[in-house]
Formats: C-alpha cells, structure tokens, sequence
C-alpha cells in the first residue's frame, strides 16, 4: 500500500530518510530534491523520518462540557439506541446538543456505531434445486398509476447446467375498474 501524503507535502518518507542519512549539504540536497534548504534543515535535526501528528493534542468537544460528553456515552452506551432516538432522549437534559455535536462525540468515544444484533437481517435462502424440465416461478403485484401490475419472473436453472435463462416481464394485467357508474 502507497504512503499517504497531504496535499503540500513535497518529500516522501524515503526522501527524508535519506536526507537524514546524507553527508552532502543543505544546500546540494535542497537542489537535488527540489525543496527548500528550511526543510533540508529541519528533516535534518528529526530523528523520525515521519511527519509529526496534526490536530489537537487531546480532542474534544467545542459544544459539550465533559459532564455532558460523560451522560451521552453512558446513555448511548446503557441504551444502545440509534443516533436520532438519542438525540431526541437527551436533549430535554442537554438543551443546546445538536446532531452533528452527538455524532461527534459518539465517534471520538468509539460508540458512533451500534453493534450488528443477530436477529436483525433474515436468513438467505437459496432456490430449490430442480430436476431438468422444471423452472421456478416467483409472482410478484406492483402497485402502479394506472392500477396493479402482476410479474411473473421464471427461473429455469436445471441442476446439470451453471447457468440461468432469466425472463422477466408481464404477463398479464388484470382490467382497470371504470370511473363511471
């Protein structure tokens, strides 16, 4: 995988190390790298070739206080209820907490995602297998403008063969009721 860069960085890791490692001076390795002799200099005096971390040093909250940042993890994590269920619980007790202030401080407290719950999705289930000369057929009623449309989809995957004819399309329609008495 690629080293990651930001957008004004103008070395790569392997440059700085071997800035780091090099003899020659400021001034040849800012000519032979095409940057300024500054950062030769200061590439130079690290003794780590990877760039320092950017961003606050202990992130928090510019909305919530740390007593409030302490009820909506323990309510997120006793309640376990969606973002908007929370929002709604807990802004009787914490007026100004909005959205995206919620979902900020659930991700830095790593709760911003609730657990997968088994029961939550159906089991898949796989189509019947059938002897040669038999398809499977599903039916299905959409509801449209003009009134009910009824599609059949036949499947005929016999068990010898990998692959699948597919015909999908109406069949029938059944006669739209008048209007008129």
């Amino acid at each position: 995988m690629g080293q990651v860069l930001h957008g004004g960085a103008r070395t790569t890791e392997a440059v700085r190390r071997a800035i780091q490692h090099s003899q020659a001076s400021l001034r040849a390795l800012a000519r032979r790298y095409g940057i300024n002799q500054k950062t030769v200099a200061k590439w130079k005096q690290r003794n780590s070739p990877s760039d320092l971390p950017t961003g606050p040093r202990d992130p928090r909250s510019t909305v919530l206080s740390v007593e409030d940042e302490a009820i909506v993890v323990a309510f997120r994590r006793h309640t376990l209820l969606p973002l908007d269920d929370c929002l709604y619980a807990l802004q009787a007790t914490i007026p100004h907490l909005t959205r995206s202030s919620l979902h900020r401080c659930l991700q830095r407290h790593g709760i911003a995602r609730l657990p997968d719950v088994d029961g939550d999705k159906p089991a898949k289930k796989t189509f019947k297998t059938y002897p040669i000369g038999f398809f499977h057929i599903d039916i299905a009623e959409v509801q449209t403008v003009q009134g009910k449309l009824y599609l059949f989809v036949a499947i005929d995957r016999p068990a010898s063969s990998p692959s699948s004819s597919w015909w999908k399309g109406p069949i029938a329609s059944p006669p739209r009721p008048s209007s008129s008495p």
